[in-house]
């Protein structure tokens, strides 16, 4: 079988295969990237069947839904609201950081792996979905609720944060020399601060030369810009993905509204192929050895976000029931993580399939805790004994109902 031939039945076999895994996933109530990932460990190195021919376009398939990811993100946002909210939601941002970021460095430390594997670690614990979380207030129809505010503020601080953290951890990757890091980084901050002051100050102006009636134009000009600008971000040692979530920020109105419409089904095509993608690039025999860690890391990471949503709600504002519907929903770890660990995969050798199975775990328990956390928190309240009533203090002596000293 000639190398076209069979590109062409691989292709079609993965995509199929991707049509039915997310229509069987939607059926049963959680997201498919779960099922995504297990079925790239099928057909990787180790597998079932491992692929040979479409390797290099689900390569290059993995790199756009990044990129396709990350624009859909940043479109969702205008630069106005990231200002808004990280002025006003930073103390959760911060206590995020601290809650979820420290156990995964601290969990690379233990395991031997070194300062970079744990700054990445770090991250792939530390961002939630905000893809899976947006899917999941849609559906159990929170979208208008009070706490849903501190939700999508955590959200949008984690985002932002990442416009910093991925250039500080491509930056780490290289391996430069001091000197030479530190120009990378300043390059890379400078980078980001431009684009930011470019969205904020002249988004307006880009969504008008970029907007137009028809749609296909529409689309070739975003995309096509979209992916220019990745690449120059790329080059100057920052992240593609940060590139083109910026190009999403700096689009607004009308321009925003009709390019998520016309390349949301492009982004969900090559997403899928980039969660499969990941599963590819790790051998199922590697998971065995970290499950136990994947295991604890998802448990006390679970409760830590879970706290997480619990504050930030509370200084939205939010009732208890609120509060803890808002931690359950910021549990499910998702596409930044994957992002993070299939960048480090080179650091150690089990911090991808670490982070395959810590992000399998934590999407699948992701929308249970988003639906069970406040059931489960009431319950555990009504059944924990209230505290005995405090004991009269003792009557003086003398004539009940009189006061002392009066007869």
């Amino acid at each position: 079988m000639d190398h076209t031939t069979a590109l062409l039945i691989e292709l079609g076999v993965i995509i199929l295969g991707l049509g039915l895994l997310g229509r069987l996933a939607g059926r049963m109530g959680f997201s498919p990237i779960p099922l995504y990932l297990l079925a790239g460990l099928a057909f990787g190195n180790g597998g079932v069947r491992p692929l040979s021919a479409s390797a290099g376009f689900v390569s290059a398939g993995a790199d756009i839904g990044v990129i396709l990811l990350l624009l859909l993100l940043g479109l969702e946002y205008s630069a106005s609201e990231l200002v808004t909210d990280l002025l006003t939601q930073y103390p959760s941002g911060a206590v995020d950081l601290v809650l979820n970021a420290v156990p995964g460095a601290v969990a690379a430390w233990l395991l031997g792996w070194g300062a970079v594997a744990a700054v990445a670690l770090a991250g792939v614990t530390w961002v939630s979905s905000s893809g899976v979380i947006a899917k999941v207030l849609s559906d159990f129809g929170r979208v208008g609720d009070r706490e849903t505010s501190a939700v999508l503020g955590v959200l949008v601080i984690e985002d932002l944060a990442m416009a910093v953290y991925l250039p500080l951890l491509t930056t780490l990757l290289a391996g430069l020399s001091p000197a030479a890091g530190g120009l990378a980084l300043v390059t890379s901050l400078g980078t980001v601060a431009f684009a930011l002051y470019v969205a904020l100050r002249h988004g307006h102006l880009i969504s008008r030369a970029v907007s137009c009636d028809n749609p296909e134009m529409l689309l070739l000009v975003v995309l096509g810009m979209t992916l220019f600008v990745a690449g120059v971000t790329q080059r100057l040692h920052v992240s593609a993905a940060v590139g083109a979530f910026l190009i999403g920020i700096a689009l607004s109105d009308e321009v925003a509204e009709g390019a998520r419409d016309l390349l949301s089904p492009l982004r969900d095509l090559f997403a899928a192929v980039f969660f499969v993608f990941f599963g590819l690039s790790t051998a199922p025999a590697a998971i065995p050895p970290v499950l136990a860690p994947a295991l604890l890391l998802a448990a006390v990471t679970l409760v830590t976000k879970i706290a997480t949503g619990w504050y930030a709600a509370r200084r939205a504002g939010a009732p208890p029931a609120g509060r803890w519907r808002a931690g359950g929903a910021l549990v499910a770890r998702g596409e930044f993580s994957i992002v993070i660990a299939g960048l480090s995969a080179g650091v150690a050798p089990g911090l991808a399939p670490l982070a395959t199975a810590y992000v399998v775990i934590m999407v699948t328990l992701g929308p249970l805790t988003a639906r069970w956390t406040e059931p489960l928190a009431r319950r555990l309240r009504r059944r924990t004994p209230e505290p005995p009533p405090p004991r009269a203090a003792p009557q003086p002596s003398g004539h009940a109902g009189t006061a002392p000293g009066k007869g």
